[in-house]
């Protein structure tokens, strides 16, 4: 590792009443016509009964058969994928309580009529039919330990996570932002692979929860881009504390009873298929700097420049050193783990 790069420290950025200002200023006057947009209304969404065999048919039986001869040809390793990408899904109570944490972005009382309130919760709403449509899919498919799958669920929420964002309004947005095109990409491919593999339903699902992301991904990255006119000099400093300390993934806490290193585990068999790799994480990356034009900034401060360089030159610089030894790791053979969620099966 370079010097320059070893030495780089960005430090977290400092919480003052003028971003807290900013941010309410954007609720108040902005937030309404440019983010609550991005919703849809709750009679024109989809809904995850849309994709199952309806329970009250004469055909329910026949239409879960159908699921179980399709996922015949499905390998382990996707659904460990599959159930891994759900389980992040179900901790959307903690997500929430992050959501709501920042200063400036409060739902002080639970039913705020504030745009930012109001988005807060309908995202909510829209994000927790991902989880409840890939958990009733993987039931009906007798694929996986569904108690072991619950169990992990459990664990995850009682653990939470720790993303770094604290109560400032400006980190909210940019993990966000990062993290539901994260989501969208992983999706995206698990529904690419199960076509391959010719279930047409489960890709369809995957490709209609990743739309969802997208669209969320959308949103967000507009919010910080209304920061990075309002504010350039405090949203690049912000932006670069949180790519210093990484974005954590939300199932990082993952835990199921049994596997201490599960959440590695599960992203090594990720990565192996192609599902969401270390390369993906720096795609985002670029795609942010560009999205948001970060290397165009001028008229910063000392620290906003150091910021600037941090997140245009010297982070990218070291990410695509770690992809080279990443690759380098990859062509060897990877060890396979027992999964107790496929009841103990090697993936």
């Amino acid at each position: 590792m370079p010097r320059e790069d070893r030495k780089l420290v960005i430090k977290k950025p400092c919480l003052s009443p003028e971003k807290i200002e900013i941010f309410k200023f954007l609720d108040d006057y902005w937030s309404e016509k440019n983010l609550l947009i991005h919703l849809k209304p709750v009679e024109k969404c989809w809904q995850p009964q849309d994709f199952l065999p309806d329970p009250a048919s004469d055909g329910f039986i026949e239409q879960i058969k159908e699921i179980r001869e399709r996922v015949k040809e499905i390998p382990d390793e996707y659904f460990v994928v599959l159930v891994g990408n759900m389980i992040t899904e179900e901790a959307l109570p903690t997500y929430q309580t992050m959501a709501n944490r920042p200063e400036g972005a409060q739902d002080e009382t639970g039913v705020s009529l504030n745009p930012l309130s109001i988005w807060t919760r309908s995202w909510t709403a829209e994000e927790n039919r991902h989880g409840d449509l890939l958990n009733r899919y993987l039931y009906l498919s007798g694929r996986v330990d569904m108690r072991q799958v619950e169990k992990t669920v459990q664990y995850l929420i009682g653990s939470g996570m720790d993303t770094g964002i604290g109560n400032d309004p400006y980190l909210l947005p940019i993990y966000t932002s990062f993290q539901e095109r994260a989501t969208a990409i992983s999706h995206g491919n698990m529904g690419r692979l199960a076509k391959e593999k010719g279930d047409l339903k489960l890709s369809q699902i995957c490709g209609t929860i990743a739309a969802d992301e997208k669209r969320h991904e959308t949103a967000y990255s507009k919010l910080v881009g209304k920061l990075f006119e309002l504010d350039p000099d405090g949203i690049v400093q912000a932006f670069a504390y949180m790519m210093w300390r990484k974005i954590t993934m939300p199932g990082e806490l993952m835990y199921d009873g049994h596997d201490n290193n599960l959440f590695m585990h599960f992203s090594a068999v990720a990565g192996s298929v192609g599902v969401y790799a270390f390369s993906d994480y720096i795609d985002i990356l670029d795609v942010l700097v560009e999205k948001w034009k970060v290397k165009d900034l001028t008229g910063l401060s000392a620290e906003g420049q150091e910021a600037q360089e941090f997140v245009c030159d010297h982070l990218p610089r070291r990410l695509r050193r770690l992809e080279e030894r990443a690759e380098k790791r990859a062509k060897k053979k990877r060890q396979t783990i027992p999964f107790s969620w496929i009841f103990n099966r090697a993936a």
